[in-house]
């Protein structure tokens, strides 16, 4: 149905269907801003020196007014930005609009967030538009071919260059969308916006310039380091950024004298789905054409994902719905004042589930020893001390929680410490006493059985290592509250041991058999692969009833010196995965490399990563 997808937004088709007494307000989202788009309509239409800009905030509400008047006298544009940070200025403008008689070509744009204080009158006179990514691969591109004139595409009569425009435009769009799977697609949200396509454009647009040979690398380096990738912060959504570069601007791709099948795919390298065949025109229209061809719905093979995507998707918003319904679940006195029928039935659960976790264990009466600066294994000297730490934690959140139990019952006064701890568990959140102790789940509930599991677990790992035996079986890296420590103990003891410097070894992993040239190695069990499947010999794609997450087999780590790694590696085409502590990818302990076969960007572009294995 058409009426289910209207057309694109134009800001020069809005300029010609509205008159100027009436003010166009933009409602924007985060990475979203109309105001370029604005000023190049605005050099067109009238002239970039009828086009006046203000940014509202403090001391511009009467530069504001004497800029509409004379704006309105005139007959210019006027555009006044982010209102929703003058939301108590606007009665004002609203009286002015009332009295004004503008001039013929006169028009007002208005910019503004969405903001609960906004005037309802100034709302309903204004014609009010949304100014955000569109929804959907296919509306995305389309919006682009809206904004871009036939003359831009066609200019020069050159048709790699319309080609490398509508790849610029297809990698805008899966860039924005791929935003709709977070964590998997990327580790969070950037703002990539139409200020990005804009400078991509003008890079290609300079490229072509004056017949020289296009220099693709150019390209790459321009929008890795300084446009697209300007935005990113975290290694491995860098590299998803940098397969789709290789992917969607190579001469491979523009080549003229590939048919349509192999311009789809070409050396297992796939460039586009197989509904998409770059037409070999510079007409606008011909491009117009491929992306109404498209689906209305996004199949996550346009963005390299896997096929489950949906299901892994699903699971991190119901875990996101679950979190709010405990934000609306809050009382709404709540750690306000000392309501002791309140604290009670808000706090019991955690009360009890404490009680409940620490039944038949020593944890709580535990003495421990601080542990001693020693020449001993740092191995062991680790585990130690994780145990020190465990038990510390333990007993000082038993603490807390006894002495708020005492202050429910009566038996207590209420000291400031208490009444913080109790706001932040009413709240559902984890008190920042305990996160900086050690950060883990931000639910309280959750947080506490991770603490009990870990240091019970623990336990297990120092009766082991006192015998001897904890490199010889599997571990379970979760058990660990800091198991990027671990592996950095188990480097420094590998460095003792072979008498050199810990800079000079390097981290390998091994799914087949026991790594030979290592000195020291642990088998890693319990990992958790999202993305794809593998099998300890190699990778495979997910199918859409795949689960989410697959468990993996043991896996053989070690620190070895720089030029024995180098030949263990050397024999298979392999890629790095992240290693995170949980699925909401946040912490890496490490990078473990698995076989991949010859190519690397299908895998890295699923958001292929590994975790330790849920508590």
């Amino acid at each position: 149905m058409k009426e289910l997808s209207p057309p694109p937004l134009n800001l020069r088709r809005l300029y010609t269907e509205t008159l100027e007494w009436e003010p166009v307000l933009i409602i924007i989202s985060p990475g979203a801003d109309p105001s370029q788009e604005l000023a190049e309509l605005a050099a067109e239409t009238i002239g970039r020196d009828n086009y006046h800009e203000i940014s509202m905030g403090q001391g511009q509400a009467d530069v504001a007014l004497a800029t509409l008047r004379e704006c309105s006298r005139n007959g210019d544009w006027l555009c006044l930005k982010n209102l929703h940070l003058v939301t108590t200025w606007l009665p004002l403008l609203e009286k002015e609009l009332n009295v004004l008689h503008p001039k013929a070509g006169f028009r007002l744009w208005l910019t503004a967030e969405v903001h609960p204080r906004f005037p309802p009158i100034l709302l309903q006179s204004s014609l009010k538009i949304t100014y955000e990514a569109p929804p959907g691969l296919k509306k995305n591109l389309l919006r682009t071919y809206e904004s871009w004139t036939p003359e831009q595409i066609s200019k020069g009569g050159i048709l790699a260059r319309a080609q490398s425009l509508f790849c610029l435009a297809w990698f805008h769009a899966v860039c924005q969308e791929r935003r709709n799977y977070i964590p998997q697609g990327w580790t969070k949200f950037y703002e990539f916006s139409l200020s990005d396509l804009r400078a991509g454009f003008e890079i290609i647009d300079r490229l072509f310039e004056g017949g020289k040979p296009f220099q693709w690398e150019f390209v790459h380096g321009l929008l890795e380091s300084a446009i697209y990738g300007g935005r990113i912060d975290n290694p491995s959504d860098l590299r998803i950024l940098r397969s789709y570069l290789e992917q969607f601007f190579s001469a491979n791709l523009l080549s003229s004298s590939l048919s349509a099948g192999q311009r789809r795919s070409r050396g297992g390298t796939r460039y586009f789905p197989p509904q998409i065949s770059l037409p070999n025109s510079c007409s606008i229209l011909d491009y117009r054409s491929v992306i109404e061809n498209l689906p209305e719905d996004d199949r996550p093979a346009f963005f390299g994902l896997p096929a489950n995507i949906e299901r892994s998707s699903q699971r991190i918003i119901s875990s996101q719905v679950i979190s709010q319904l405990r934000v609306l679940s809050r009382s709404v006195a709540t750690g306000s004042k000392f309501d002791r029928e309140l604290w009670s039935n808000g706090l019991s659960p955690i009360l009890h589930l404490w009680k409940k976790l620490n039944q038949g264990s020593t944890l709580i009466h535990q003495k421990v020893a601080s542990p001693t600066e020693g020449q001993g294994s740092p191995v062991l000297s680790f585990i130690t001390l994780e145990q020190f730490n465990a038990i510390r934690l333990v007993q000082s959140i038993h603490q807390s929680l006894a002495a708020l139990s005492k202050v429910i019952r009566g038996t207590q006064l209420l000291t400031p410490e208490v009444q913080k701890l109790a706001t932040a568990l009413l709240n559902q959140e984890c008190p920042l006493t305990w996160q900086n102790k050690w950060e883990g789940p931000e639910e309280p509930m959750q947080y506490l059985r991770a603490v009990v599991t870990r240091a019970l677990a623990i336990e297990s790992w120092v009766e082991r290592a006192g015998r001897h035996a904890l490199l010889s079986d599997t571990l379970d890296l979760a058990e660990l509250f800091h198991p990027d420590t671990f592996l950095n103990a188990l480097r420094q003891e590998t460095a003792r041991s072979m008498g050199c410097s810990m800079d000079s070894l390097v981290f390998v992993s091994s799914w087949r058999s026991p790594i030979v040239q290592a000195k020291l190695q642990v088998k890693v069990g319990g990992l958790q692969l999202e993305g794809c499947g593998f099998d300890g010999v190699h990778l495979c794609e997910n199918q859409h009833d795949s689960p989410s997450v697959s468990a993996v087999p043991p896996c053989y780590m070690a620190w070895v010196p720089q030029n024995s790694a180098a030949d263990s590696t050397a024999s298979e085409e392999s890629i790095w995965l992240p290693l995170y502590t949980s699925s909401e990818r946040v912490k890496v302990v490490t990078h473990i490399c698995l076989p991949c076969g010859a190519n690397p960007n299908q895998w890295i572009q699923t958001g292929a990563a590994l975790f330790l294995k849920q508590q």
